[in-house]
């Protein structure tokens, strides 16, 4: 199997031999307004990002569309060396042609995912990326399996040690599986949202890590609704609500890395106390219960 949980409590592993805490920390808001250009507080940026590796955090998300390229910028600029433990994750295949995020588009030319790869090693200092996702199976430019190809390719060569998949259908994860070992799924699998569960429930099968989107969110229709269930359960624990969406995210599957994104070291530390925070059986079931998974 590519992900278990180990021996050692609150941690996953991915692709069979790195292992990470189960929480990471999704750097993607480390950018302008819209995701677009640089962080306006460097500084600030700066001294987070090391408070997370300080804090044991092993696992960071980012993306070279993030900016584009800012993001991966600032993480080599705060981490870089990076301790050995530490995994970054990335990915290529987005383009944005400017502020507003209606210019954000998908390219599968294998050309420009070859040029993804070796941008993003160098802009985050790399000889090899531990775990780089396909951020898009939208982009009709090139087959689905051309793409996927074009990343083995580059993992045969040494580039690329575990390849994901993200915005992809359920049936092109199980289409890439035929060409190569996936290590990582990604989709919205919150609360209030379960657009992600028969990804989830593929990754289960896949034995592979599913690290969700907007792990501590609640839009959906039933939101309100949701948010009072939240809200009594959080009362008996004397947690925050976000803390138990997180805490039900890690009890929900073992298979599942969040990666909980934020600009302030307070929000940071609070989303790492929901490791600690042990839910019984019973309200897992209440909260999973609370949105039809389909």
């Amino acid at each position: 199997m590519s992900a278990s949980t180990s021996s050692t409590p609150g941690t996953i592993t991915i692709g069979g031999e790195l292992t990470v805490g189960r929480i990471g920390f999704g750097a993607m808001r480390l950018t302008g307004d819209q995701v677009w250009g640089e962080y306006p507080d460097r500084d600030g940026g700066i001294a987070l990002l090391r408070h997370v590796v300080d804090s044991g955090v092993t696992f960071i998300d980012t993306a070279d569309v993030y900016g584009p390229h800012t993001n991966e910028e600032l993480i080599r600029e705060a981490l870089h060396p990076y301790p050995d433990e530490l995994v970054i994750a990335t990915k290529g295949g987005f383009v944005r042609g400017g502020h507003d995020y209606s210019t954000l588009g998908a390219v599968g030319n294998p050309n420009y995912l070859r040029q993804s790869v070796h941008m993003s090693l160098r802009r985050l200092g790399l000889e090899r990326i531990d775990l780089y996702y396909l951020h898009s199976g939208t982009a009709t430019d090139a087959p689905f399996a051309e793409q996927v190809g074009v990343l083995a390719e580059m993992q045969a060569q040494g580039l690329i040690r575990h390849i994901g998949l993200s915005n992809v259908t359920v049936a092109q994860f199980e289409a890439a599986r035929e060409i190569v070992e996936i290590a990582a799924l990604t989709a919205a699998y919150g609360l209030g949202n379960r657009l992600g569960a028969a990804h989830l429930a593929a990754a289960e099968r896949a034995g592979i890590v599913f690290s969700p989107w907007g792990p501590t969110r609640f839009d959906g229709p039933d939101e309100a609704r949701i948010r009072a269930v939240v809200g009594g359960i959080a009362g008996r624990y004397g947690a925050s609500a976000q803390q138990v969406a997180l805490a039900w995210q890690l009890q929900r599957s073992p298979h599942s890395l969040p990666i909980p994104g934020t600009t302030s070291i307070g929000h940071f530390e609070a989303n790492l106390a929901a490791g600690r925070l042990r839910l019984s059986a019973a309200e897992v079931q209440q909260l999973t219960d609370l949105t039809p998974e389909v």
